[in-house]
């Protein structure tokens, strides 16, 4: 039998299967979807085996070295999948797969130096010899850490055949044991057994009779029978050694979400939910797919749809997914879910450790849970008999894949829907611009919840215009109007939510005298200060430096902190209202494991009076006591060259301003901006998503953007601005050679930031309404123009449906 096998190296002289014959021994193992070690050239590689076959064209074949997994961690499903992803976004089949699976199951390899000819080394190479006492060989990594000063006479050892170095896989994966010991008697024959043995140590006992008392048949961890029976590892040992025990190591999970969620029953639905819910009942019921597209305002009780959703699919065997954007999936989320489904939940997101989420991961490839709330990556989640998909807040943008491969979980989405035949559900307050259009036409179908479950009327909304506020002598970054309600919550013993989505103290350093703005070193973008560790940083490639206290290009002392971040507000805030107990969110206080978590809870417990932060905090909040939700610049984004800006902004305040009086309690909400007639705030005040979303679709069709046209970006990188425009001019001109007239083709230029991480970037987009032609063109040239200049440092990208352009 013969296996094709796509090899764990992302090139395209790689990208296609390879042959390897299946050993006698495996043939009776060896499944489509599983991971093999095979030779590849000198070394050893980690595939995939994508098909099986009796005969090969090949002539000479070499055989697979071992199987990684004792069950195929890529169904039929997710094959199929890598293959229709990379054809969709370009990319090699590996990274498809790849992409499916977490970090801790991703091929580790490491360099091995081994002796090839011991007397030459002894001889020739006399002082690399205590290096290598062993015939196992030394790895790589460890003689660059221990020996730097020998790496150049190893690597003239290997160049003269003396010496030989060879890549290892390292299989190791994140599994965590715990020891446990099993009886191997129960009940009355345990105690039997034991007083046959002369048992007369008291101790001994102590643990016998717990098993005994408690009908304890199972096994149980060392730690825990020493805590409860009081004795020591000794006596468990003694008990082992009697053959009264056994003693193995058993696999156990990590559970990030140790704390038990309250058991919670359906809701009766409004007259609104019923609506909605009974045609996606009926299309689970009928196996039936169909993208229902729920527009729903903030508390309008969406999620009690997607769990009464969940239970109609669970009751029926199948399983289900819900993607939920990261910066949403706070403990408030994930206990809804698991307070309605218990144990049959797994959550999957970044704020887990590797090991937790390839503990997660198996959980859901077992069979041992039927429900994943996850980010993105939790859409390849490894079911077999899916019912239902959710994406909830799907105009998110984070559901993009910035890097390859490029996907959007939307369109994965709606692909594993096909293959199942069952319904994938897109909820959001303010739906993206496409769907929203798809919907329109009949594509998704769409249901709407106008009004909030309680009842209770959308927060009143107040725009301030700084403008004025400027005028009349106030330079703060707080309104007189938003200060005064801010003391109004304090004295009532009420909660606030600012929101600001910068980061940082201030947005950047300039100095008075020459206008010299202190700027990354490596990429083309303004450093931002942090007061707290006094240095000012780049929110793009990590560098960072003592902020500098004199001007570093003419010296002078006149320098200037400009813009506020959120550590500037939260400075000032102390300052304005030294009673207010703040806590600040961001990326920056929430880097911790468990900070995100930590910090909410101790909001809902009262023990802050204002929830400070960026977008982090504008998604999925709900507590009883937040009647004000203050903006603090709702304009910021309007102003970034990106066609999806306004959209954003209104997305923004639309979500940020439904925090507030979801409960018994009024709320309100305050804008501060310098556009006030903006329609993005004017109607994200009024909560008027169908009058924003006709004037976008009206600007959008005049520039021909998406909806109405579709997009792809190539994006062209080298060390040289000169090389990185030469290619990309050529790239542009077999563009207009190879499309149609229709096809618009803007560039190539430099983005709004063209250098990053020392690298000049240079960009073309295509806009298109039809070319069946462009994927072909587009993979030709990645295929010729990476493989012609990779030597030369050049790097290519394309990304279907951009959504960021920066």
């Amino acid at each position: 039998m013969i296996a094709e096998v796509i090899v764990d190296l992302a090139l395209n002289q790689t990208d296609k299967p390879f042959d390897y014959a299946i050993p006698k021994a495996l043939e009776s193992v060896v499944e489509r979807g599983l991971r093999v070690v095979v030779p590849f050239g000198p070394r050893k590689l980690i595939g995939f085996i994508i098909a099986l076959k009796a005969t090969t064209d090949v002539e000479k074949i070499k055989p697979i070295d071992s199987i990684v997994d004792d069950s195929p961690v890529l169904t039929e499903e997710l094959l199929k999948m890598g293959k229709w992803l990379a054809r969709q976004t370009l990319c090699y089949e590996i990274s498809a797969y790849q992409a499916m699976l977490p970090a801790a199951m991703k091929a580790n390899y490491k360099k091995i130096i081994h002796v090839k000819d011991d007397k030459k080394l002894k001889t020739q190479f006399s002082e690399l010899a205590f290096l290598f006492s062993t015939d196992k060989g030394v790895e790589w990594a460890r003689l660059q850490k221990e020996h730097p000063e020998c790496l150049k006479a190893i690597k003239t050892a290997i160049q003269a055949d003396v010496l030989i170095e060879k890549q290892q896989v390292d299989q190791k994966q994140a599994i965590k044991t715990v020891k446990v010991m099993e009886p191997l008697y129960t009940g009355e024959e345990l105690a039997k057994q034991f007083n046959l043995l002369g048992g007369q140590a008291k101790k001994q006992y102590a643990v016998v009779k717990y098993f005994i008392d408690h009908e304890i048949s199972a096994a149980l961890p060392l730690t825990e029978l020493m805590a409860t029976c009081q004795v020591s590892r000794a006596t468990l040992q003694s008990l082992i050694e009697k053959k009264l025990f056994r003693s193995y190591d058993k696999e156990v999970y990590r559970d990030p979400f140790k704390q038990v969620s309250q058991p919670t029953s359906p809701l009766q639905l409004t007259e609104e939910q019923q609506r909605t819910l009974d045609p996606i009942l009926q299309d689970v019921n009928e196996k039936r797919h169909r993208v229902h597209l729920v527009h729903g305002v903030t508390g309008s009780g969406k999620t009690e749809i997607y769990l009464q959703s969940i239970q109609q699919v669970l009751e029926q065997g199948k399983e289900a997914i819900v993607l939920v954007p990261e910066i949403s999936l706070t403990p408030q989320m994930v206990e809804r879910f698991r307070g309605r489904f218990g144990g049959e939940v797994a959550v999957l997101h970044s704020g887990l450790n590797r090991g937790e989420k390839h503990d997660e991961w198996r959980k859901i490839h077992r069979g041992e849970v039927r429900v994943v709330v996850g980010a993105r990556s939790a859409v390849f989640a490894p079911f077999k008999n899916l019912g239902i998909i959710i994406i909830d807040e799907e105009h998110e943008t984070s559901y993009k894949q910035e890097e390859s491969p490029r996907y959007h979980a939307r369109e994965v989405a709606i692909f594993r829907g096909e293959f199942h035949h069952c319904p994938v559900i897109l909820g959001s307050a303010t739906p993206s611009l496409e769907s929203y259009a798809r919907a329109q036409k009949g594509v998704y179908q769409l249901a709407t919840l106008s009004e909030r479950v309680n009842q209770k009327p959308m927060p009143p909304v107040t725009i301030v215009d700084m403008r004025e506020e400027l005028r009349e002598g106030n330079r703060s970054m707080f309104s007189r109007e938003l200060m005064e309600k801010l003391q109004e919550r304090l004295d009532r013993g009420e909660q606030s939510v600012l929101f600001l989505n910068r980061r940082g103290y201030s947005t950047f350093i300039m100095c008075r005298d020459c206008g010299h703005v202190v700027t990354c070193p490596h990429c083309d973008i303004s450093l931002t200060f942090h007061r707290k560790q006094n240095k000012v940083k780049c929110h793009y490639c990590g560098y960072e430096e003592v902020a500098p206290t004199l001007c570093p290009s003419c010296g002078s002392e006149h320098i200037r902190f400009f813009g506020s971040g959120t550590q500037k507000v939260e400075e000032a805030l102390t300052t304005l209202l030294p009673e207010a107990r703040v806590i600040r969110m961001d990326v920056d206080t929430t880097r911790k494991k468990g900070a995100h978590e930590q910090f909410l809870r101790a909001f809902g417990r009262g023990e802050a009076d204002i929830l400070l932060g960026t977008q982090m905090i504008a998604k999925g909040l709900d507590f009883e006591k937040v009647t004000l939700v203050g903006v603090l610049a709702a304009d910021a984004m309007l102003h970034l060259p990106d066609f999806r800006s306004t959209e954003k902004t209104f997305q923004l305040l639309t979500q940020v301003g439904g925090r507030a009086g979801r409960h018994k309690l009024d709320g309100e909400v305050v804008i501060q901006s310098y556009m006030p007639d903006h329609y993005a705030v004017t109607l994200a005040s009024e909560h008027d998503y169908l009058q924003f979303y006709q004037k976008e679709m009206f600007s959008r069709k005049r520039h021909n953007y998406p909806p109405f046209y579709y997009l792809s970006l190539v994006t062209v990188t080298h060390e040289s601005f000169a090389k990185a425009s030469d290619v990309a001019t050529k790239i542009v001109s077999l563009l207009k050679r190879e499309l149609s007239n229709q096809a618009i083709l803007l560039g190539p230029v430099a983005p709004p930031i063209a250098r990053i991480k020392d690298r000049y970037r240079c960009q073309c987009m295509i806009k298109y309404k039809n070319e069946p032609q462009l994927n072909r063109v587009l993979k030709e040239v990645l295929d010729h123009y990476q493989h012609a200049f990779s030597k030369e440092g050049l790097s290519i990208t394309v990304d279907i449906d951009p959504y960021i352009l920066m």
